[in-house]
């Protein structure tokens, strides 16, 4: 009976462990991003970051509220101390002394104290560091969004570039081993020179190597595309878009004309909140020249004795209570402080110059982005023109040569001009794709920003 169960729980756990590993994954691009913003192992610890600057800035907010220690200690004098006192107090002859111990051989001790910040500029500032710490967070959070959903698209118009080259070269070879194949029996007829034949065998050659390439390149574009979503780059994903409807899809001469708010660019946030975090150390050596206040109060109970007997009823206890305040106050410091804020005043300046150079950069990189965007929309249109030129060019070859009026050479070029024209085109509608998600990414759309309220805290 028993091997009979460990049998079926084996059978079942083996089904398990067999579906898992055979899970497949179907993705549009649009869910491919949804996806990576979720599961992506960059985008996981960018709101882990965010999860720990919310923690951050409640330990930072706690050290003002009411603090309550306890403190419980226990002596046992194992040797207890001996004073000499002057020997005629006890009735002893004047100028001797007389050996005493004082107090009890054990003793037990347990004080509570509640310490309350009242005042202090460090601590002012520091709640202000934290908030600006937080929305540092976010904005890197974002930026990580931004630049995963950029991978995502890239990596998941590789995996079509790949796997359309591959179709094209299988078809290309499939055509070539025909043409091959009717050219030799020519040739054997003896109504064409050996010449053609082996152009031919030539072009079948490098057919043959650029799709072995292909095959390869599509197996790591895959591994890639399944790392940017955080998922087992074994897995087997289907891919349900198409790269030519993509490429129409993100044709948008409207985005070449939209403006830029320099204010909503995450990198433009993330330099803004640097320069703060500057002014507020500023601020921070300021407030250290400005005194402190803290009270604090404790209720502590006493207990002595010969014997360890602290846990018995008859043992007395004896009640202690204090109240106080502390003041403390910067008086000299021998121009540290002053040296502290400047430097931190050197600082600050160096944030706003960054950020000054953060928005030049930025518009720069709106205008770069628009350039390309702009040129690789006319690359595609292009590309689609030369691969219907190419294709007639060859078609005409290709009739030549059957009939006798061209040389395998000239169908050589020909065809060599359509197999360069057919990657060129496959390669442009990448290349779109890719020009609108950088474009969209200066532009900081779509939005992905993710607040704290939306980090598990």
């Amino acid at each position: 009976m028993y091997k009979t169960l460990l049998s079926i729980t084996l059978f079942f756990a083996t089904l398990l462990g067999f579906a898992q590993q055979k899970q497949t994954y179907s993705f549009n691009l649009e869910e491919a991003i949804t996806f990576a913003i979720d599961s992506n192992y960059t985008a996981i610890n960018a709101r882990r970051d965010m999860a720990k600057a919310i923690k951050q800035k409640w330990e930072t907010t706690a050290a003002g509220l009411p603090q309550v220690s306890g403190a419980v200690s226990y002596n046992n004098n194992l040797k207890q101390p001996v004073t000499l006192i002057p020997a005629e107090f006890v009735g002893g002859a004047p100028g001797t002394f007389t050996p005493v111990t004082f107090g009890t051989k054990q003793s037990a001790n347990a004080v509570a104290t509640l310490n309350q910040l009242i005042f202090d500029g460090s601590y002012l500032v520091g709640l202000q560091a934290a908030e600006t710490f937080l929305k540092f967070s976010e904005n890197t959070t974002e930026k990580t969004n931004l630049e995963v959903r950029k991978g995502v698209i890239n990596a998941y118009g590789s995996v079509l570039l790949a796997e359309d080259l591959i179709a094209v070269f299988e078809s290309n070879k499939q055509a070539l081993e025909k043409n091959l194949f009717e050219t030799r029996e020519i040739f054997k007829n003896g109504l064409t020179e050996e010449e053609n034949v082996e152009q031919l065998e030539v072009t079948l050659l490098d057919v043959d190597t650029q799709l072995s390439n292909a095959k390869r390149s599509a197996g790591i574009a895959r591994q890639m595309f399944n790392l940017s979503l955080g998922i087992p780059v074994s897995a087997d994903v289907i891919f349900t878009d198409k790269l030519d409807s993509l490429a129409f899809k993100h044709t948008s001469l409207e985005l070449l004309d939209k403006s830029l708010s320099v204010s909503d660019n995450v990198d433009y946030k993330i330099a803004q909140n640097l320069t703060e975090q500057r002014a507020l150390e500023v601020k921070l050596e300021k407030s250290k020249a400005l005194p402190s206040l803290s009270a604090y109060v404790n209720y502590g109970t006493t207990a002595n004795s010969n014997d360890f007997n602290f846990l018995s009823g008859n043992q007395r206890w004896y009640q202690s209570s204090v109240l106080g305040v502390n003041l403390s106050v910067p008086i000299f410091s021998s121009g540290m402080r002053n040296a502290k804020t400047q430097r931190a005043t050197i600082a600050l300046d160096q944030a706003k110059t960054d950020l000054e150079e953060t928005t030049q950069q930025i518009n720069l990189q709106l205008d770069t982005a628009r350039s390309n965007y702009q040129f690789a929309i006319e690359k595609f249109e292009n590309a689609k023109k030369n691969i219907a030129l190419s294709e007639r060019i060859e078609n005409k070859n290709q009739i030549k040569f059957t009939e006798g009026l061209s040389t395998s050479f000239d169908l050589r070029q020909a065809q060599t001009q359509l197999y360069s024209a057919q990657q060129q085109y496959f390669q442009s509608m990448l290349d779109l794709i890719n020009a609108k998600a950088e474009i969209e990414t200066v532009l900081n759309i779509p939005e992905l920003r993710i607040s704290s309220d939306q980090v598990k805290n």
